[in-house]
C-alpha cells in the first residue's frame, strides 16, 4: 500500500455543507431550550447512532487534558447530566478541577454543540433513581467494573461479575455502590454550530452574565 496516496485521498476529501442555516432571531433565549429543540431533531433523525452521545473534556494538573464520550442522561434547566464510576479518570479529573466542556456532533443535521461550564455531583437521589432505572445487567457491570483501573484479562473482569451476580441473586432492587453517581455540567457557555458551504459556517453562542442573563453573539467561522 503506497502510504503517501492514501493520506492524500483522505486529506482531499472534503464535504460542502448545505443542510442548513443559523438565523440569530430564531433563536429560542434560553439556550437549553435551543439546545432541546436541537436535541429532538437529533434523535427523531434516523441515522444518527447515539443522538445523545457528547464528548466529555476534563483536565488535571497531574495528568493533563482528557476526553472520552459519555452519553447525557438528564436536562433541565440547571444543566446537562451523565452518570460515570466516582473512582474513574474522569471522576478524579473533576475532583481536582471542576469546571470541563461538552461537545455533541450531529452529522447527519450537519451540526455541533458545545457546552462549557462548571461541574457538580447531582444528589443521592438522583443517583439512586437513575441507577434503580438502568438494566440490571449494567447495575452488575458498574458494581464488577474498577473503571480505568488496569486489569489481569477480560476473564477477570467476567468472574467478577459472576461474583457480584451471585452476591445479589436474592436481592430484586440491587443498591446503588456509593462509588458510582452523577454529575451536571452547570453551562456557562452554550455554542450553536451549523455548517454552511464554503466553511462560512453559522456560529451562534449564549454567554451567561453575571446576573444570571444569556446574551447571544454571533462567532467568525
Amino acid at each position: 500500500m503506497n502510504n503517501n496516496n492514501s493520506n492524500k485521498n483522505f486529506l482531499d476529501d472534503r464535504k460542502d455543507y448545505k443542510v442548513g442555516k443559523l438565523i440569530m432571531s430564531e433563536l429560542d433565549k434560553d439556550p437549553i431550550q435551543q439546545f432541546k429543540y436541537w436535541l429532538d431533531e437529533a434523535v427523531a433523525t434516523e441515522n444518527i447512532i447515539e443522538p445523545t452521545a457528547m464528548n466529555l473534556a476534563t483536565y488535571s494538573q497531574h495528568e493533563g487534558l482528557s476526553s472520552r464520550m459519555v452519553l447525557l442522561k438528564g436536562l433541565d434547566d440547571r444543566g446537562f447530566v451523565f452518570f460515570t464510576n466516582y473512582d474513574s479518570r474522569k471522576a478524579q479529573d473533576l475532583s481536582e478541577y471542576n469546571q470541563a466542556a461538552l461537545c455533541f456532533w450531529w452529522g447527519a443535521l450537519e451540526r455541533q454543540v458545545r457546552v462549557e461550564g462548571e461541574v457538580v455531583k447531582v444528589s443521592a437521589q438522583e443517583s439512586d433513581d437513575y441507577f434503580k432505572s438502568r438494566p440490571r445487567g449494567s447495575q452488575i457491570g458498574a458494581i464488577a467494573s474498577e473503571q480505568s483501573k488496569p486489569m489481569n484479562s477480560y476473564q477477570a473482569l467476567r468472574d467478577e461479575i459472576a461474583n457480584v451476580e451471585e452476591k445479589y441473586k436474592d436481592l430484586v432492587v440491587i443498591p446503588r455502590p456509593g462509588f458510582w453517581g452523577g454529575y451536571r455540567l452547570i453551562p456557562s457557555a452554550i455554542e450553536f454550530w451549523q455548517g454552511r458551504p464554503n466553511r462560512l459556517h453559522d456560529r451562534l453562542k449564549y454567554n451567561k452574565g453575571a446576573d444570571g442573563d444569556w446574551v447571544i453573539e454571533r462567532l467568525s467561522p
